[in-house]
């Protein structure tokens, strides 16, 4: 299940495709996740978890930029699949997106992984 660009595509800067993998949903958003194009990648999170997917791994590999509420929409993502049993994990983070997590301290709260084969595989984890 490929979503492409999920909403309007006005700003054109932030593309988000969605893949099943077993029992998880993998979500990749690739360009730039701001104030402007958070909610292109809420909405398919949430679809994700409407669905019935708890454990969602968002490939950061080709995201460029990250703010505060880009911050928010992951955070919110991850309390709602921690409600439903599982968890978000985050994976091939670009060092400038990884540095808004350390910075925030949101790293503390995310299982980070180095690849997308290692949080599929839950390599990493302490559960």
């Amino acid at each position: 299940m490929d979503h492409g660009t999920v909403g309007s595509a006005q700003s054109g800067r932030l593309l988000v495709e969605v893949r099943e993998e077993g029992s998880s949903a993998v979500v990749t958003p690739a360009g730039e996740l701001d104030h402007h194009t958070a909610d292109l990648l809420r909405e398919p999170l949430d679809a994700c978890l409407a669905k019935g997917f708890s454990r969602l791994v968002v490939d950061c590999s080709r995201l460029e930029f990250c703010d505060s509420t880009g911050l928010n929409v992951l955070l919110g993502a991850r309390l709602k699949a921690e409600e439903a049993g599982g968890g978000v994990h985050l994976a091939g983070m670009q060092p400038v997106v990884a540095r808004v997590f350390e910075i925030t301290g949101a790293d503390a709260v995310f299982t980070v992984h180095d690849t997308v084969e290692a949080a599929l595989s839950g390599e990493g984890e302490a559960d």
